[in-house]
């Protein structure tokens, strides 16, 4: 008889934790004294929904309620299931709860899911038939109808440090049972970071590009690591000093005209590894801050490659981002509302609450109107309001531009 063959399992899903003292990582979210972490270890887990970035912790989290709860716990993929497969489990749901047992459903990336499919979840949500855990990458706040997100907890997960990383690898080279301990895998400490680095905040993706390796050669070299991810590695610590030093160079690159040395910077970052909407992020303020009311198209460029980068991401995005920097480099610069508000914003500090002058008070009641709110307004589109004071008494004819 043909001995079939185990399907394989990723060494990310092997190294899944069984309890909270193995994750890493997510420390406000389930830390000592935390509120997520008391839920889970007392079996007392509410509807939630978990919202970050990949390989952060949610499917993770997920698996560790699995294993904690007493209850009924099911999974669902929002990318292959629809209503039979929900109809199925609520089902399931009601006859759990006729004999007391809760049912825990885990509906990974949940804003695949349409309002259709979201709404037949809702009433058994609502009445406790079904805890509801979904994980999304996503805003839920767009992606998940308002009616489920009233019902459920929202928990942030962020990037994880690749400190967190370092130690996921760490543990994975280690463990005898489940991950490469029994390999004899030789790896540094150098090589350790490297890993973690390039992982862009993404467990998964640290011990996916540890595995691989591991598969090629039992020892790790830095062009091992660079051959299995095809890119080269670029000095650029994302939570370090070198990550401060270069999109300065960036902004102020762009500050001074120079298109070149702005394509350069950009390039140094994009390919370093950084998250493209984070500098995304730093050309819609630059495009206010630097360029202002000399052209305001460049706010209006900078969002739309704002939003290029959330559908695109890498590597589709680099070329907006390219054509965004160098129209900022290029772009007349003007300070004066960055200038000003910084100006204005001295004076609510120094000065504090100044009484809004009378004449330009809304006055909406007879109460107000008796006492003088919006008397002796001038209408501008109708009237002469060149004499017109618009600033507190305190502070009137003072200039911020």
């Amino acid at each position: 008889m043909i001995k079939t063959q185990e399907p394989y399992t990723p060494l990310a899903d092997k190294m899944r934790p069984d309890s909270l003292e193995d994750f890493f990582g997510q420390e406000e979210l389930v830390g000592k004294s935390s509120y997520l972490k008391g839920a889970i270890e007392t079996d007392q887990v509410p509807s939630m929904i978990f919202w970050g970035p990949p390989g952060s912790g949610k499917t993770t989290l997920a698996s560790i309620v699995a294993k904690k709860t007493d209850s009924d716990f099911l999974q669902l993929s929002a990318v292959t299931s629809g209503v039979k497969e929900i109809r199925s489990i609520i089902d399931r749901a009601k006859e759990n709860k006729k004999i007391g047992r809760k049912t825990v459903l885990f509906v990974d990336e949940i804003h695949r899911w349409n309002k259709s499919q979201q709404d037949t979840l809702l009433p058994h949500v609502e009445q406790g038939v079904i805890i509801l855990i979904g994980a999304t990458t996503e805003n839920p706040s767009f992606e998940v109808i308002s009616a489920l997100l009233s019902r459920a907890r929202v928990f942030v997960l962020h990037k994880l440090s690749a400190g967190d990383i370092e130690k996921i690898i760490q543990r994975s080279l280690k463990d005898k049972e489940k991950g490469l301990g029994k390999e004899n895998i030789k790896i540094n400490e150098k090589i350790t970071k490297l890993i973690a680095q390039l992982s862009n905040g993404d467990a998964r993706a640290a011990l996916n590009t540890l595995e691989s390796c591991a598969n090629q050669n039992k020892k790790i070299t830095e062009e091992l690591v660079k051959k299995v991810l095809q890119k080269s590695h670029l000095f650029y610590d994302k939570g370090g000093e070198e990550h401060y030093n270069i999109i300065s160079a960036l902004h102020k690159s762009m500050r001074g005209g120079d298109a070149n040395a702005s394509l350069y910077w950009l390039a140094r970052m994009l390919e370093g590894g950084e998250d493209p909407i984070y500098v995304a992020r730093r050309l819609v303020r630059f495009a206010s801050e630097d360029i202002g009311l000399a052209n305001n198209t460049a706010l209006i460029l900078a969002n739309a490659v704002f939003d290029a980068c959330q559908k695109l991401g890498m590597p589709e995005c680099n070329v907006h981002l390219a054509q965004c920097v160098i129209y900022l480099a290029k772009s007349k610069k003007d300070i004066s509302a960055y200038q000003g508000y910084h100006e204005a914003k001295k004076d609510v500090e120094k000065l504090g609450n100044l009484p809004v002058p009378l004449h330009i008070r809304n006055a909406p009641t007879k109460l107000m109107k008796d006492l003088k709110y919006g008397k002796d307004y001038k209408y501008t589109p109708k009237e002469d309001s060149s004499e017109q004071e618009y600033l507190p008494e305190e502070i009137k004819n003072k200039k911020y531009i």
